[in-house]
């Protein structure tokens, strides 16, 4: 089932590039092959009873944000050069990956409003399904040479590292921001900035625009997670899209948790009990721990920090040439900051 339709995955072009039809029609086009070429890899399969479980998260959607930046970081360069698309294909394979072994680790029950694949399928095969599309990814960068084979390397080191020290928590001595920020570069950071590198090494772009995308990206991966955390809380279901305060209900640490936590007012002596309990057991504790979250400092901390994240990222693009494609950039800086879904 097709949950996100491909009007709908192409409003965030729409939105970004509103200003330059030329652009915005040119990045459309490509996300249309980038699209039927993700379909194309999950539906090649040796055993075709493997392509509807491989293929399930691809085509229940997403906005394709790291393929687009793929195509952004390529305008820095020559955006017709050979592998772009495929580079795009690959960062999305990527992506699509970490989610299925996300989902099992997380034990989700949804993803993009249908049902996860552990739920679906298993754990079993659902880690699978993740390791086939990584497989893919993998067997893409071989095409793409030895920069995009590194590139992938690095990627998956960093998503595994980020994974783990979730998993592990803190070592002793480790803050617990930053604990949570270590964890955020390398589950969300790592896969912005790999489709920014390598749309713009692909593309031929020069060395010091590419180190100023890194920065760039790994700033705008922070923004993004902390964003995540803060619609958890702040967001209704009719604007996300899933449950307000999933992430609560189940014990996850997130920025706005982390700072109430830190927080020693003692007008916010219940809040931090109610979290210290650990998950909410029940339907009562878990909307009061939401309404006391949505009420404390805690909240507009957290969004402080995300728009300095936005700030800096925003200051990296400084550097860049003044282009429709830094234009684009910059906007996507606002719309992680006031996304909705």
């Amino acid at each position: 089932m097709n949950v996100l339709s491909a009007p709908e995955r192409g409003s965030l072009v729409s939105g970004l590039a509103a200003d330059d039809p030329a652009l915005r029609d040119r990045l459309a086009e490509r996300l249309r092959t980038v699209e039927q070429r993700l379909q194309e890899h999950t539906a090649r399969t040796a055993d075709p009873r493997i392509a509807p479980l491989v293929g399930h998260l691809v085509a229940t959607g997403g906005k394709r944000l790291r393929p687009l930046l793929v195509l952004l970081g390529a305008e820095f360069g020559d955006p017709e050069s050979e592998g772009v698309i495929d580079a795009a294909v690959l960062a999305e394979l990527v992506h699509v990956s970490s989610l299925y072994h996300d989902d099992v680790i997380d034990e989700a029950g949804t993803r993009h409003g249908a049902d996860s694949a552990n739920v679906r399928w298993g754990n079993r095969r659902a880690v699978f399904a993740g390791d086939w599309l990584l497989a893919q990814a993998a067997r893409l960068a071989c095409e793409l040479g030895p920069r995009a084979v590194r590139l992938n390397a690095t990627t998956a080191g960093r998503l595994v590292r980020g994974q783990s020290l979730e998993l592990l928590g803190p070592q002793p001595g480790t803050a617990p921001l930053d604990h949570y920020f270590q964890v955020t570069a390398g589950k969300s950071a790592s896969l912005i900035v790999l489709s920014l590198q390598l749309g713009a090494l692909q593309a031929g772009a020069p060395g010091a625009y590419v180190d100023v995308l890194t920065e760039y990206g790994e700033q705008l991966g922070l923004a993004f997670q902390m964003s995540d955390d803060l619609l958890d809380i702040g967001s209704p279901a009719s604007a996300s899209g899933k449950e307000p305060g999933m992430d609560v209900e189940a014990g996850v640490l997130s920025l706005p948790v982390l700072l109430a936590l830190a927080d020693d007012d003692p007008g916010d002596g219940e809040l931090r009990a109610l979290i210290a309990a650990g998950p909410a057991a029940g339907t009562r504790p878990h909307r009061r721990a939401l309404e006391l979250l949505r009420d404390s400092a805690a909240l507009a901390t957290a969004a402080a920090m995300r728009d300095e994240r936005l700030a800096l990222a925003r200051t990296a693009l400084g550097v860049l040439p003044r282009t429709p494609a830094r234009r684009i950039l910059g906007a996507l800086c606002d719309f992680v900051a006031h996304r909705r879904a």
